[in-house]
């Protein structure tokens, strides 16, 4: 499965203990903000158009805290508000505090928001403040896109409390004059700039997957890679994860990959359409930034996904002992799938994952925000990795400049 190598150098890193340096015009900004308790990702584009890509706020039970990272900064505030005061912080100075688009990649507590008996509720009472809720509550958010708006019934209907709360949260969120779209697979046009677009034609997302239908490569369309649920057991349903959405981002020759939860095991072969992160990413084509699908956990970021993708640096969204799991990371490290070096970053990590996974020595920074600055041209990127133990901001590591291939 050897892929053609890109023209990708090798890229050292530097120690540079300043506070990260505010976005300027022109720059890409995608912030991956470490709290321990799920995903988001904070985009401010180059005409300072804002975007996020989930907002997980979970809240281990006793059982599991000892397979969970600790919360980041700490517990003295819910996920949520700490990435509210995040947004602030970069956007202060620059812009009112806001999110004009938020994409939920699918519907689980770590991208969404779970809920707990003693959650703030809305004004209203419709639902607990959690995750984009909570988020929501505290600065505007304009467009939520996500992959089931109106119905929420495909495989199967919702049956958590946490997916009942995101609803009524929506439906809280249109009554006071917001919008909410179902993504469109294969579109271009969907998620675009709001402020100059006109002055950087070269930004483009591109809506590549969800749902089971992805991107022919052509246009604006998609085409169905799941079967009917006529004729399908329940057991051998789409899974909610394998439901995400999945798109390329780009500016310029930069491009980043995301597919949420996206997994790609196939039951030992008897079910190969449910490989769809590969699917994807055969869709997206070659990038410069991909993150791992699913955490990097047992069945996903697979070598058919590594392969097509074949980034020059890899990102780990980590809170479970499980992120990453021994195959997935040797395929973002196998140079057998593809030539050239790779970076790899976590966003946080469990110490005894060490022992086991010693390959992780080979990882760039296993704790932190991870931060991808875009030059304005679009022909270099930077990464930044900042404190997630205060608010502070300062800068514990930089790699790159990357050029883009």
């Amino acid at each position: 499965m050897m892929a053609v190598a890109r023209a990708f150098p090798q890229v050292s890193a530097r120690q540079e203990p300043s506070s990260l340096p505010p976005w300027s015009p022109g720059e890409m900004d995608i912030h991956h903000i470490s709290t321990g308790r799920g995903n988001c990702a904070f985009v401010i584009a180059p005409d300072a158009t804002t975007f996020m890509i989930d907002a997980g706020s979970l809240f281990p039970q006793p059982g599991i805290q000892k397979y969970v990272v600790p919360a980041y900064p700490d517990e003295s505030k819910s996920p949520g508000e700490w990435i509210a005061r995040y947004v602030k912080r970069r956007l202060r100075g620059l812009r009112e505090a806001e999110i004009d688009v938020f994409l939920a990649s699918h519907f689980h507590g770590d991208h969404i928001g779970e809920i707990r008996s003693d959650g703030p509720r809305s004004p209203d009472g419709s639902h607990q403040l959690t995750g984009i809720a909570e988020i929501a509550s505290q600065l505007r958010v304009g467009k939520i896109i996500d992959r089931g708006y109106p119905d929420y019934d495909y495989p199967v209907p919702f049956t958590e409390d946490y997916q009942k709360n995101y609803v009524a949260f929506l439906e809280c969120h249109r009554r006071n004059g917001g919008a909410v779209e179902r993504f469109i697979p294969g579109s271009a046009s969907q998620i675009r700039l709001l402020r100059a677009p006109q002055s950087y034609p070269d930004f483009n997302v591109r809506n590549v997957a969800a749902n089971g239908e992805v991107w022919t490569g052509v246009a604006e369309t998609a085409r169905r890679t799941f079967p009917s649920l006529d004729g399908l057991e329940p057991r051998d349903y789409p899974t909610e994860n394998m439901c995400s959405i999945a798109l390329r981002l780009s500016h310029g020759k930069f491009d980043y990959f995301t597919a949420g939860d996206m997994s790609g095991a196939t039951d030992y072969g008897r079910l190969p359409w449910h490989d769809i992160e590969t699917q994807a990413a055969k869709a997206a084509g070659p990038v410069e930034v991909a993150v791992a699908s699913h955490h990097g956990y047992e069945d996903a970021t697979g070598p058919g996904y590594v392969a097509a993708l074949r980034p020059r640096v890899f990102l780990i969204l980590a809170w479970d002992s499980a992120h990453p799991t021994i195959h997935a990371l040797h395929n973002m490290l196998s140079t057998r799938l593809y030539e050239g070096p790779r970076d790899v970053f976590s966003t946080a990590m469990k110490s005894e994952n060490r022992i086991v996974l010693r390959r992780l020595s080979e990882l760039k920074s296993s704790i932190g925000h991870i931060v991808i600055r875009v030059d304005p041209s679009g022909s270099t990127f930077r990464i930044f990795i900042t404190d997630n133990s205060n608010e502070s901001d300062a800068v514990m590591a930089a790699f790159g400049p990357y050029p883009c291939a």
